[in-house]
């Protein structure tokens, strides 16, 4: 693959571009859009080159390409071993679109809302145990909450001892998992067993703990049916393709994985953001929290409550535009094309960057002001807005996770008064898939109702 004529990018060698996209990525992003323009090359250790657009011309080629020869799932072969190889993240062709038909429906229209009361109990209890008057990280409660609604609205675990059991081993395989071992275990020379406190032994050992409860779970739903459950999980085991095939075992968990990775990380992260942002503008919070009383009144949410919150819809999306949490995505043609006016060959990442695209004069006047008001009543063009990823590989959970978010703020503003510390100033932390705010995001709690 000739990669000579490719747009320019910066000469550092791989290894430190590989380095600074890892812990630095958006001094990075803003430094090479400021030198190069709206399309440029980065060069990263073990992976072909990643050619970043942001211009919403050339995005939508790459969007709307044929799958056919525009693939994605090899992009994330890298972690198989997190999410399993029958997960729809790492699929293409004919095995993606099927199994994305077959879990495309519990994630949206009326099956939905059966999970609202669900969220905002479970959103409740977490409010009810935060400490009053001294800082905790809101990140981390963030984080419980989004697991403990997987566990139950995704994984359909409702049994206090199942629950509990669910949760210790999710809890050590997510710590393990989200912190830099899973960097480390993306190397295949790291994916051997040399011994009990290994990462990979470790690893294999939690992800073995997790299979042994989701195998069981999935064989006592095959065995004493599914009537009357609305969680993911038994629709995904009732579901069957156009044969009349359903899902295998290790379909379901590789799938549970996956929604499991997408959804607690990201959904938390994305939460975190929100309220930095509600808590740093308070013109913001105070329009938000006039709608919300005018709305819900004392409360509490309901399902028919958030198509009538459109200042909440678009403060999650001017979030979502300031702060995505995930940066780029990216798609790999298997035959030379022209995108963008660039001839570019096969092999190459095709880069869509998310934060740049997000924060573009030209698509959005002053982009560093945060405005929910630029989304209320309007209609953003996909190739410019895309925080949840496009084409047919946009998020299957993406209106699951927006649902869920609208539950949680709206449940929270209206039985809590948060401030952050005086002294505490975000800035964005690389994850492992993941960009969040500094330390943990401490908050106080001033007051909660009771």
């Amino acid at each position: 693959m000739s990669t000579r004529a490719l747009p320019p990018g910066p000469a550092l060698p791989s290894f430190l571009q590989l380095l600074r996209f890892r812990t630095r990525p958006i001094p990075l992003w803003e430094e090479c859009a400021r030198r190069y323009g709206d399309c440029f090359t980065l060069r990263f250790s073990g992976t072909p080159p990643f050619v970043m657009f942001t211009d919403p011309a050339a995005i939508q080629q790459i969007f709307t390409g044929e799958p056919d020869t525009l693939r994605a799932g090899e992009l994330t072969k890298y972690f198989e071993f997190l999410l399993g190889p029958n997960s729809l993240v790492l699929l293409d062709g004919a095995r993606h679109l099927r199994e994305r038909r077959l879990m495309l429906p519990p994630f949206h229209g009326e099956r939905m809302q059966a999970y609202a009361t669900l969220i905002r109990d479970v959103t409740d209890r977490a409010v009810g145990a935060w400490p009053v008057g001294r800082p905790f990280p809101l990140y981390a409660e963030m984080q419980a909450i989004t697991l403990e609604v997987i566990m139950r609205a995704v994984f359909g675990v409702e049994e206090h001892a199942k629950l509990d059991a669910l949760r210790q081993r999710l809890v050590r395989y997510l710590e393990f998992t989200n912190g830099w071992n899973a960097l480390l275990l993306v190397l295949p020379a790291l994916q051997r067993d040399l011994g009990p406190l290994t990462p990979w032994r470790r690893f294999v050992r939690n992800r073995t703990d997790v299979d042994e409860l989701l195998f069981a779970e999935i064989a006592r739903r095959r065995r004493e049916g599914t009537s009357g459950r609305t969680d993911v999980l038994s629709m995904l085991i009732d579901a069957r393709d156009e044969h009349g095939q359903p899902m295998t075992d290790a379909e379901l968990r590789d799938e549970m994985f996956t929604l499991l990775g997408a959804g607690h990380e990201t959904t938390a992260t994305s939460l975190a953001w929100v309220f930095h942002r509600l808590l740093t503008n308070p013109e913001v919070l105070e329009t938000l929290l006039r709608e919300l009383a005018a709305v819900v009144g004392d409360g509490p949410v309901e399902a028919q409550h958030l198509g009538a919150l459109p200042y909440l819809d678009a403060v999650l999306k001017e979030t979502a535009r300031l702060d995505p949490v995930i940066h780029l995505v990216g798609r790999v043609p298997t035959t030379p094309m022209r995108i963008g006016g660039r001839e570019l060959p096969a092999g190459v990442v095709l880069a869509p960057n998310i934060y740049l695209t997000h924060r573009r004069p030209d698509l959005w006047p002053e982009p560093t002001r945060f405005d929910p008001a630029r989304f209320v009543g309007a209609r953003t063009s996909p190739y410019a807005f895309f925080p949840f990823g496009g084409g047919v590989r946009r998020c299957i959970g993406a209106a699951f996770a927006t649902y869920e978010m609208k539950i949680i703020v709206a449940e929270i503003l209206t039985r809590a008064t948060l401030r952050q510390p005086e002294r505490y100033r975000a800035h964005p932390v690389a994850r492992v898939a993941t960009v969040a705010p500094s330390e943990g995001m401490p908050v106080i709690l001033d007051r909660a109702a009771a």
